[in-house]
Formats: C-alpha cells, structure tokens, sequence
C-alpha cells in the first residue's frame, strides 16, 4: 500500500499526525481539507505530499472529485480515513465510488452509526444494556416509561456524543419533549445510575486489538454538555478484568478491522434490576473512530508511546501488537471561562509543570462537552490525579471575590 487521503487533518490540531506518519513510513499521504493551503500551520504542511482544499467537506461531489484527482496523478488509492465521527458515512461512500477495499463501507458503517443498532452486537457479545424504544408517538413513549420507569434519556439515534441528550424525569417534561419539533429520529432509553468507563484502542485488519487503554469519566457528560459543567477524565494504568473482557468481546461482535475504537459502558453505583449489581457493567454505545478532543495524545502521553504511528504501520504493514506497563495516568481537566478559579495558569505550572504535557484553548466545536481552556497532564498515582485536579478546579472563595471587586 501506499496511497493514503487523509480528510481533515487539522481537525482535531492534532490529527496532522495521521498524514505524517504515513509519510514517515514511506507512504504518500494526501490530505483533503476546507482551509486555504497558505493558512495551514508548517507542521501541517510538512505532514503531507499534496493538499486538495475544497469550499465544503459536505458537498460531496466536490469530496468525489477531490478523490478523483489523487488517483489520476498518484494511482490506485489504497486507503481512505477521516477518523472522524461526522464523516464517517461519506467516507465509506468514497471507499465504495473508488473501490477502496480497506475500510467499511456503508453497511458496514450503520451497525455502529445509529444507537439502536447497537443493541443486537451487545446482545452477541453477552453485554447487559438499556431497554429502550425509537420514538414515535406520545401514547408509545407512556407505554414504554411504563415499563421501565422514570427517569428515561432521550438521544439522536445518529448522534455524536451528548449533543442533543437529556434527561426526563416526569408527565410533564415528557410532554414538553414531544411538543417539540424533532427533526431527527430519537431513542428513548431506560436510565442507568453511574459514570462512564471506557475501552479503547486499534485493531489491525484481520479483527485483533493491537493496542487497548480505558479511561474513566466520573461526571455525566450529559451534564458537562447541557448545564456547561467542568469535564475531566483520565486513562487508567490498569484495565479492569471485567472491561477487558467485555470491551474484548464487543470488538469480535462488531467485527471491527484496521480502525481505531471508542467503547463506552456505564459502571454501576447502585444495583439496576435487570442490568446488574452494583460495580457491575452496562454497556452503553460504540465509536469506530479514536477517543475525542486529544484524547489519542493521552494515550501517546500515558504509554510513551505513539499511536498515529501504530495506525500507520497497520495501515501498511498489517502488524504489531502494542502492549505496555502503561507507566502513567493520564488526565484531562477542562475549565470553564464563566467560572472564577483560585489558581491561575501560572499557579498551575508553577506547582506542575513537570507534569503537564499540554494546555490550550479548545475549538469552539468542542468547547460545549469539553471545556474552554484545559490541561493534560500525567501521574504516577491516581491521588496525585486527583489532587491536581482539584488544584486546578479550585473556586475563588467569596470572601476573595468581595476582595478583588472592591479593588
């Protein structure tokens, strides 16, 4: 192989790292993208061999032509990827129109596409799961809260992330959701008490997971989202046996080669009849894509190792098993600019710099799940995570704040 288009990759700022380890490898790495060439960072245009910048990614016959033109001056193109949620349909339509025979195509994208039909691979690999229903009528949402009780959460069934989910809790909010206009299919699921754990990693193109991590997310993202909270997170040095397992079996049931995976499951904090006991496991949905934000950064950061380089080298080579001693906990803390923090940026690397390993402003798109301004860093120790984070997230106290506006 060695023809790769790359689609976005200055989204995340990070994600020029895909074209450029193809390129390392020996590969042609041709990117496609919205951004005036000129405008692009060096790095970014050092990572690729040739730049295709059309006016909109979602117009398709403009992304078809793009394609088109890399194949008439470089040849067959081997391998098509945006690593990227949204575009994950019409990267399998582009696979299909140019015979691309080394990612999913569309039928195989809609298994883990849509919500609801993730359901039955669970249900293959053994994992417990919410009841849940596709919304249509007011009479059938009743029937169904009926059966499972209030609270239940409502979602896009083609959605990403948290966007559009929240929580019902009565007669009342019911009815407020269904006088809305909903322009999208929804699901309705039956609530689960607890904080998300994932499984994570890539797989090569015969199915086995050459590299895996989990990460834990103690607040609801739902609520990072919808109420504009703090949203923090970090890798573990250890994955749970019970997730090994599970996350293990949900790959073999999707049936999931050569591309990155994101798995979420709920871990219980109280007994769910039905679901399971409390610490038990519940899964929750699946992204075919790496973890959000820069999230493939931590798993560099946690490891000391480089996953843009494993892809690349499973695109191309179809080796490698990646196993470490994962010397660090990695964590991501995200603030918020309405809030007012003891600490500021100075303070923090005053006290941490050894440990920090990014800090930046995040894009708007991504501002609304995962704050305005964060920090990576890494630890030996989940107290000393922890520690930091509450460094970082301590609040001015109120006698403080009569102090600095009275100045």
């Amino acid at each position: 192989m060695r023809n790769f288009v790359f689609i976005s990759p200055n989204f995340p700022k990070t994600y020029y790292q895909f074209p450029k380890a193809w390129k390392q490898i020996g590969g042609t790495s041709l990117c496609i993208g919205e951004d005036p060439y000129d405008s692009l960072s060096q790095e970014m245009k050092d990572s690729m061999d040739e730049y295709y910048q059309v006016s909109s990614m979602q117009d398709y016959d403009q992304m078809y032509r793009a394609v088109a033109w890399f194949a008439h001056k470089h040849g067959r193109i081997d391998w098509l990827e945006s690593n990227n949620e949204f575009w994950l349909e019409q990267d399998a339509h582009l696979r299909e129109d140019f015979n691309i025979n080394t990612g999913d195509k569309t039928k195989d994208v809609m298994r883990y596409k849509l919500k609801s039909n993730m359901k039955k691979y669970y249900q293959e690999a053994g994992v417990p799961c919410a009841r849940w229903h596709l919304v249509s009528t007011p009479e059938a949402g009743k029937n169904f809260i009926k059966e499972v009780g209030y609270p239940v959460i409502v979602k896009p069934d083609d959605g990403v992330g948290a966007n559009g989910t929240w929580k019902i809790s009565s007669d009342k909010e019911l009815e407020d959701f269904y006088r809305q206009n909903l322009k999208v299919q929804y699901i309705m699921e039956e609530y689960v008490p607890g904080y998300i754990v994932s499984f994570d990693g890539i797989t090569d193109q015969d199915g086995n997971i050459i590299f895996k991590t989990s990460h834990t997310f103690p607040e609801p993202i739902m609520d990072v989202v919808n109420e504009s909270d703090e949203c923090c997170y970090w890798s573990e040095r250890v994955i749970p046996d019970d997730l090994d397992d599970m996350g293990t079996r949900v790959i073999k049931a999707f049936n999931i080669r050569g591309r990155f995976f994101h798995t979420e499951y709920f871990r219980l904090t109280e007994d769910k009849p039905g679901l399971g006991k409390k610490g038990g496991l519940v899964g929750l949905e699946v992204n075919m894509r790496p973890p959000g934000g820069y999230t493939p950064d931590m798993m560099n950061f946690a490891n000391d190792i480089n996953v843009y380089n494993i892809y690349a080298n499973m695109c191309m080579y179809n080796h490698g098993l990646y196993q470490t001693d994962r010397p660090y906990y990695c964590v991501y803390v995200g603030k918020r600019d309405r809030l007012k923090y003891a600490n500021s940026d100075a303070a923090v690397f005053r006290r941490y710099g050894s440990n920090i390993c990014m800090h930046e402003r995040m894009p708007g798109i991504l501002g609304s799940a995962m704050g305005d301004d964060m920090y990576i860093a890494r630890f030996k120790t989940i107290d000393d995570v922890k520690k930091f984070i509450s460094f970082v997230y301590e609040k001015v106290r109120p006698e403080q704040a009569e102090t600095e506006a009275a100045e």
